[in-house]
């Protein structure tokens, strides 16, 4: 079973501040790294470090040869990431003292995307393989669409929240992830309660509260508790809980256990500094004790 992920790939650049800045404010940096990221790329690290075979789909420039580089090292499979003219997509990061943030993006190749790259990584895909995206690249929909005609499970990650963007996948996804924030954007661009939207399964991350799982066939919305652990960076964490949840239900676990995992590989990541570069694997899970 293949994972085929169409995402995002960024230069993460982190910049470490005394407290997050306020319109017009000028701050001096305490800190400055540059490491792979963007939620696509995290996601197909997470998915591969908890035993997925991934396949990404997407795109760099040519200062972004390091990225794929990177990529192949941790257990992606890149042969369908692009060279393109553009400059690589990249995150300006900005982290308090106590670990929150805020992100400014630019797309850069990620949004550069043709169709039949799409369309030639999947063209071996089966029923029992597993297409995921995010909306920091293109064709999100036409993706959807081939993987619903071959029978994939569908995930989507919708962030960055584009209503947009939702609209034109919709129906085309059995399960949807989301952050308790972009699930409120949610229902009010569509007007409807997420157990309306005809979704086989959606789960919604409520950072250090956990999760929600609605089931709406049986219509069930269990909430899983959070694990307690003190936070030192978040960025990250709800990618690398996607790409581990995705992997779990890839191997057959289920949905519970799927969670489960996910929440504990979430948990540690908010634990360390960066994004894809330190994505914890199982082993690590293994020796976590919250």
């Amino acid at each position: 079973m293949t994972i085929f992920n169409l995402g995002s790939i960024n230069a993460d650049l982190f910049y470490h501040l005394p407290h997050l800045p306020a319109p017009g404010e000028t701050l001096a940096s305490t800190e400055f790294r540059r490491g792979l990221g963007g939620k696509g790329a995290n996601m197909s690290v997470a998915a591969a470090r908890a035993a997925g075979h991934v396949v990404h789909i997407g795109a760099v420039g040519t200062d972004g040869r390091w990225a794929v580089e990177r990529l192949l090292e941790y257990g992606v499979d890149t042969r369908h990431i692009a060279e393109l003219g553009d400059t690589t997509g990249h995150a300006i990061i900005l982290i308090d003292a106590a670990g929150e943030n805020q992100i400014v993006l630019y797309p850069g190749a990620n949004v550069a995307l043709g169709q039949g790259q799409v369309t030639a990584a999947l063209a071996g895909a089966t029923p029992s393989d597993s297409l995921m995206f995010q909306n920091e690249t293109n064709l999100q929909s036409f993706a959807a669409g081939l993987g619903q005609q071959k029978g994939m499970r569908v995930v989507y990650a919708a962030a960055p929240f584009d209503a947009e963007a939702v609209h034109g996948v919709i129906d085309r996804i059995d399960l949807l992830v989301l952050n308790q924030v972009e699930a409120a954007q949610l229902e009010a661009a569509l007007g409807r309660g997420l157990g309306d939207l005809g979704i086989s399964d959606i789960v919604v991350t409520l950072g250090a509260e956990g999760c929600r799982h609605l089931e709406c066939q049986s219509g069930s919305d269990r909430h899983y508790p959070g694990i307690k652990v003190a936070a030192v960076d978040t960025t990250g964490a709800g990618d690398t809980f996607t790409g581990y949840l995705v992997a779990g239900l890839d191997r057959g676990m289920p949905m519970e256990q799927a969670i489960g995992r996910a929440q504990r590989a979430g948990a540690l990541m908010v634990t360390r500094q960066g994004t894809a570069d330190v994505i914890p694997d199982l082993r690590d899970l293994e020796d976590f004790r919250p």
